[in-house]
């Protein structure tokens, strides 16, 4: 009984700091901030996704590419790819690097300036940490983590397509017209709103773990690893509803 009214002790805390991102998010005073955050951690992250989509796309087409070449499906191939990287697999895969990546430095981060006692020294100054910090996070996730899942898409589907051209003998061009005309404009909304969604609940969960630290570096360690596990289960769980609720209805 004493978890459960801390976990909806802390999920209201957590709504709390949502509706004040909310509140706030028209603020235009912080764009150097908004800035900076989209190259740390979307310039900077390039390398990372990349490489994920690629050996997922490479994987990807290796392990479906001999399964259907025993049934004599192998063209198939380019399709299977294209729509697993870019409705599934490149969102998914992108968003738990950045879970990681993002959700660690946005709790680290905050988390050093809440033991310091920054967080509260911006109180007594009159600023906001939520329009000073969350936000321009916020914003940053939302703008960035789109285009890094289509750099994952991308690099998943043309290494998909060497793939298949060296290992399955299968013509690039024909695997580039299966992979394009294979997909339907639900399979594009889809994978394209998925990072979106992503971006907004990694930043939130990682700040507002970032600001409930307490207890001294052992707490920060604590509160980096609850940022970490915690979007990566939320960015599971978002996809499962994708996958099932908004599929459906489209």
């Amino acid at each position: 009984m004493r978890r459960f009214k801390r976990f909806l002790y802390t999920l209201q805390e957590y709504s709390l700091l949502v509706g004040g991102v909310f509140r706030n998010a028209e603020s235009v005073r912080y764009i150097k901030e908004t800035l900076e955050e989209m190259y740390l951690i979307g310039a900077q992250s390039v390398p990372l996704v990349f490489l994920g989509g690629l050996f997922i796309g490479i994987i990807l087409a290796l392990e479906v590419g001999h399964r259907f070449e025993s049934f004599g499906a192998k063209t198939m191939v380019g399709r299977t790819v294209s729509l697993g990287m870019i409705r599934e697999l490149g969102p998914v895969v992108s968003g738990l690097l950045l879970a990681a990546r993002v959700g660690a430095k946005n709790a680290s981060e905050l988390g050093a300036m809440k033991l310091s006692e920054q967080i509260d020294a911006l109180r007594a100054f009159g600023s906001n940490p939520v329009t000073t910090l969350v936000v321009p996070r916020t914003i940053a996730a939302l703008l960035i983590f789109l285009p890094l899942a289509l750099i994952a898409d991308m690099s998943g589907i043309l290494g998909g397509m060497t793939v298949a051209d060296l290992s399955l003998h299968i013509d690039r061009a024909f695997f580039w017209n299966a992979a394009v005309y294979g997909l339907q404009m639900k399979d594009l909304i889809v994978g394209f709103a998925k990072p979106v969604v992503f971006g907004f609940f990694i930043a939130t969960i990682s700040c507002f773990c970032g600001l409930s630290t307490s207890g001294g570096t052992a707490g920060l360690g604590r509160s980096t690893i609850d940022a970490v596990v915690t979007s990566s289960l939320v960015v599971l769980f978002l996809d499962f509803i994708f996958t099932k609720v908004v599929w459906e209805i489209l």
